[in-house]
C-alpha cells in the first residue's frame, strides 16, 4: 500500500466529518468480530469513522488505531478526538464510491 499524502488525508477527514460510526471499540479491545464489522464497512463505503468507548488515553489509542489499519489493510487518514477514520479503496472498479486527488 502506498501512503497517502496529507492533503488526500485532509480530503478524506473532510468526507468523514457527517459520517456517524460504524463501529466501536470497546473494553475487549480489538477483535475478530470487531476487525469484520470494520472490513464489512469499509467494503460497503470505502469510508468509515470508529469510535474508541474505552481506551481515552492517547498513546494506547494510537497504538490500537495503528493495529486495526494494519489488520483490515486500510489507510488510518485521521485520530480525532475518540474517533478513528479509516478509507479502503473497493476492488471492484465499479463499487468505487471515492476518488482521492493526486
Amino acid at each position: 500500500m502506498e501512503e497517502l499524502k496529507g492533503f488526500q488525508k485532509q480530503y478524506l477527514r473532510g468526507l468523514a466529518h457527517d459520517l456517524k460510526p460504524a463501529a466501536f471499540v470497546g473494553q475487549k479491545g480489538i477483535t475478530t468480530a470487531l476487525i469484520n464489522e470494520i472490513n464489512q464497512g469499509l467494503d460497503a463505503n470505502e469510508l468509515i469513522k470508529v469510535k474508541f468507548v474505552e481506551f481515552k488515553e492517547r498513546s494506547i489509542k494510537d497504538e490500537l488505531a495503528v493495529e486495526i489499519a494494519t489488520q483490515t489493510h486500510s489507510y488510518l487518514t485521521g485520530l480525532i478526538g475518540h474517533v478513528a477514520i479509516y478509507y479502503r479503496q473497493n476492488k471492484d472498479l465499479k463499487k468505487r464510491k471515492i476518488v482521492i486527488p493526486a
